[in-house]
């Protein structure tokens, strides 16, 4: 998750969907009687949702006895990772979704079930290594989707300095072909310097980060003219830099063995039958992994608090109708959301009102973190959202933080639609500070989630306080948006497509990793 930035201590009170959608079920007779009103299906057995009472149905019991059948689910890919995962195209993912589709069959004709299968580059790296003169550089790391080194062996050159950043192919001078173009981050994305390091001739790329840190980057959807290409800190890349613009030759090898694949993976959507289906309450997880581990944090959690709490919506009637989305392939870099936002139409994008997005509920060292979506910079209700989740933890007693809203979660695609989104989250790879470790107790110095994006994300990676308490909040956001949207802003503006491509708007990642 995102780095912070700024701490907040609050004190308060002790306690038709488009895109290739197939329908998976029909009416049940056995259901109670609904009417229309007003064009709007409506329970007339059931009470009106409640804030209170459906938080008071979140259960840790429910929540856990759900993240050890996700492990299970997660052992189902042993057999060909060597170990559990449920990362796309895996057997554990393709059992995740159905554990999500028959969880969902079961609360009967309570919501419209329908599944949006879409197509992806899945990539993986077997092997990699970066030699730079005689040292191995072992903080070298093959950006996402990258390809391999020809043949899948190991490449020699000389590195050749490129100018101007490399966002432009005449950035590249001959001397580069046949050899490995050393690149500075900044100004375009990691993709573009690749491929016109390909399209200049160069056998690998190196790309070295603006400061010390390491550089896990991604060079997005693939075309023939990238390269092999690794990212490095920027402490070795500048010194590297320095003894090339003083004229010295350098030698390296580039070695990576990768896969890139095309398969077709799955979201599911589970949309309430009652209430007003032109003002939608959308919420979403991502029921992905990556391909380290079985992800019950990450996002296992999510996942599950968003099943418990569409399970325990159907003993009410709501006045707004509430969309539940469980998003495929968020670690390859957001496709799922990304894939249904693009292909809503202007009619179907403007009857979403809000989309909240609930990304690791449940970090052992965790911190309780809301996304700082200000309306300045994103569409209007962005900042009603986050303003929910600020006076939910103050009237808990609780303390929070802001992150930055940076696009490291599902909420971008519909932030480029021009849809108000903010969510929730518990860190990821990211520092406890000394002052965070006094409001919310844990480990100083340490990540949130010490197991992020490793085979140790499995049950007892769970933080059970954490896990219960955003559940609880989350069904607060469904049940006051479920039942009022008079006081949020209204929708007035819908970004197609072809305009979200024109105008992007300023993330610096994609899910989990850089874009530029």
């Amino acid at each position: 998750m995102a780095v912070l930035s700024r701490l907040a201590i609050a004190a308060g009170l002790a306690c038709s969907i488009l895109g290739q959608q197939t329908p998976l079920s029909a009416p049940s007779s056995r259901e109670p009687a609904q009417t229309a009103v007003g064009g709007v299906t409506a329970d007339v057995t059931k009470p009106i949702v409640d804030s209170e009472t459906l938080q008071a149905s979140i259960k840790i019991d429910a929540l856990m006895k759900r993240a050890e059948k996700l492990y299970q689910i997660a052992e189902k890919s042993e057999h060909d990772y060597n170990h559990p995962t449920r990362v796309i195209g895996s057997a554990g993912h393709k059992a995740t979704v159905k554990y999500v589709l028959d969880e969902l069959k079961h609360l009967g004709n309570y919501y419209k079930v329908s599944t949006q299968e879409f197509p992806v580059t899945s990539g993986s790296v077997h092997e990699s290594r970066l030699t730079v003169g005689d040292e191995v550089l072992k903080s070298a790391t093959p950006m996402g989707l990258t390809p391999a080194t020809k043949d899948n062996e190991p490449v020699t050159g000389d590195l050749v300095l490129i100018a101007n950043q490399g966002c432009q192919p005449t950035d590249f001078p001959a001397q580069v072909k046949g050899n490995i173009a050393l690149i500075l981050r900044g100004n375009c994305p990691f993709g573009d310097k690749s491929s016109n390091a390909g399209k200049a001739g160069a056998v690998a790329a190196i790309i070295y980060n603006t400061d010390d840190d390491g550089l896990n980057g991604t060079l997005g959807d693939p075309i023939p003219e990238h390269v092999a290409t690794f990212g490095i800190p920027g402490v070795a890349g500048k010194a590297i830099a320095n003894r090339l613009s003083h004229g010295e030759t350098i030698p390296a090898t580039a070695y990576i063995d990768a896969e890139l694949k095309k398969i077709n993976t799955t979201n599911v959507i589970a949309q309430t039958s009652g209430g007003d289906p032109n003002n939608v309450v959308a919420l979403g997880a991502h029921s992905d992994s990556v391909g380290e581990g079985p992800g019950i944090n990450d996002d296992g959690s999510g996942t599950i608090s968003l099943l418990e709490v569409a399970t325990q919506l159907t003993k009410y009637k709501v006045n707004n109708a509430v969309r539940f989305a469980w998003w495929a392939a968020e670690e390859e870099g957001l496709l799922g959301s990304n894939w249904y936002a693009n292909h809503l139409s202007e009619e179907e994008n403007l009857k979403i009102r809000l989309f909240m997005d609930y990304d690791m509920m449940a970090s052992p060292n965790f911190a309780y973190q809301i996304y700082d979506s200000r309306d300045k910079e994103n569409p209007a209700g962005s900042q009603a959202l986050r303003d929910l989740y600020i006076d939910w933890y103050t009237k808990q007693g609780l303390n929070y933080t802001f992150i930055e809203f940076d696009g490291r979660s599902d909420y971008v695609g519909f932030i480029e639609h021009g849809i108000p989104a903010s969510g929730i989250a518990t860190g990821a790879e990211g520092i406890k500070t000394e002052e965070e470790a006094k409001v919310f107790g844990g480990v100083a110095g340490a990540w949130y989630d010490p197991c992020y994006h490793q085979l140790c994300d499995d049950v007892g990676n769970v933080n059970t306080t954490a896990f219960e308490v955003n559940t609880k909040l989350i069904a607060h956001s469904v049940a006051t948006y479920a039942l009022s949207l008079e006081d949020f802003p209204k929708r007035t503006e819908a970004k197609t497509a072809t305009m979200a491509q024109k105008k992007k708007t300023p993330f610096k990642y994609r899910g989990p990793k850089l874009v530029a």
